[in-house]
């Protein structure tokens, strides 16, 4: 397999800065002791440890086991700066020196190899969960478009019911492209290394894009925005950003039982920038809360008894675009009623790290 640049890189500076610190560190604690340094071993099996459980792979550990075992043999054992093992006992040293580090470095190489491992099972289910949710969205809205079209085809009909029904039409279609861009996305961040194009953006501007959008749909709660006075500049992915906000308030139309409105508070906190959204409904059900990012998660609807829409596919979506961003996203119930989504996104590519 090809080694991309950037990880050998990565790990070669890891390997060249952890040994040079420990030669350092040998050449201090030399000044402690008059003839051979009693602290180089143990030091150097703890920086060959360290490139082990830091780097990628068995090579950069053996590499550093045997960069080990000669700087302790050349520079910290007498004859100093000279290589010698004709010394009794010596050969027996270093050999028990390098076993116990390249022990070390398939230990812990294993022990990133289970994580691994762990990391692709968490991933496979949340596959499986989104998989589930989806077939729960599409099959109602796609039943209705059905059955709508149907009775347009079969009967007759007054023109207040051919339009009722063709409004229904348009709404479970336009639900269905929502699901279908939150598919794409859920692709595009659960399938391994995610490339955002980042630009600088007026926050406000982005904000004030996605309520437009939003409030172009028939059940759309006013959105109230406090915000900053000062211009808050965000490097971002402007589209996936303004769809986490839309997907957010949509969420709050379909489930927020007996909501009137929806506040979007806005605040920086030291590099980072903190957008809380609000709604003054019945909150989310304790039981949801652990596993409402998973895509798994149900809730009913706030006017929709059959439950057309699932919260589960959007809401993993827009936690998989923040933290593609560096950030993070929490959700629970308020003191005062009603639950709150909040997230947050470096204002800096200095901070994202």
């Amino acid at each position: 397999m090809k080694l991309k640049r950037a990880p050998v890189v990565r790990n070669v500076l890891i390997l060249m800065g952890i040994l040079s610190s420990a030669v350092l560190l040998s050449m201090a604690l030399s000044g402690l002791h008059d003839d051979n340094n009693p602290f180089a071993m143990p030091v150097f099996i703890l920086a060959v440890a360290l490139i082990a459980r830091l780097t990628d792979g068995y090579p950069y550990g053996i590499a550093a086991s045997l960069v080990g075992t000669f700087c302790v043999n050349y520079m910290f054992t007498y004859p100093f700066w000279a290589f010698d093992v004709t010394l009794t006992g010596y050969p027996l040293t270093f050999a028990m020196m390098l076993a116990v580090s390249l022990f070390i470095g398939t230990l812990t190489t294993q022990v990133k190899q289970q994580e691994q491992l762990r990391f692709e099972a968490e991933r496979e289910k949340m596959h499986a969960n989104l998989l589930r949710a989806i077939a729960h969205d599409i099959r109602t809205p796609l039943a209705s478009i059905v059955g709508a079209s149907s009775a347009l085809q079969e009967q007759t009909l007054s023109e207040e019911d051919q339009s009722a029904l063709i409004a229904g039409i348009n709404r479970d279609a336009n639900w269905l492209v929502r699901v279908t861009e939150n598919l794409l996305s859920v692709t595009r961040f659960t399938g391994g290394d995610v490339a955002l194009k980042k630009t600088d953006e007026v926050l406000e501007e982005i904000v004030g894009s996605a309520i437009v959008k939003y409030h172009r749909a028939p059940d759309a709660l006013p959105v109230q925005v406090d915000r900053p006075e000062t211009i808050l500049i965000v490097p971002m992915d402007a589209t996936l950003i303004e769809q986490v906000l839309i997907n957010l308030f949509d969420n709050a139309s379909a489930h927020a039982s007996a909501a009137t409105r929806i506040d979007l508070h806005i605040r920086q906190d030291g590099d980072r920038v903190i957008l809380r959204i609000e709604d003054d409904g019945a909150g989310i059900p304790p039981a949801l809360l652990p596993r409402i990012f998973d895509g798994s998660a149900r809730q009913g609807s706030r006017s929709r008894p059959d439950d057309r829409r699932g919260m589960g596919i959007g809401l993993s979506v827009c936690r998989s675009i923040v933290q593609a961003h560096g950030g993070e996203m929490t959700a629970g119930n308020r003191d005062g009623g009603g639950a709150f989504f909040q997230f947050s996104l470096p204002n800096s590519e200095e901070s994202h790290g």
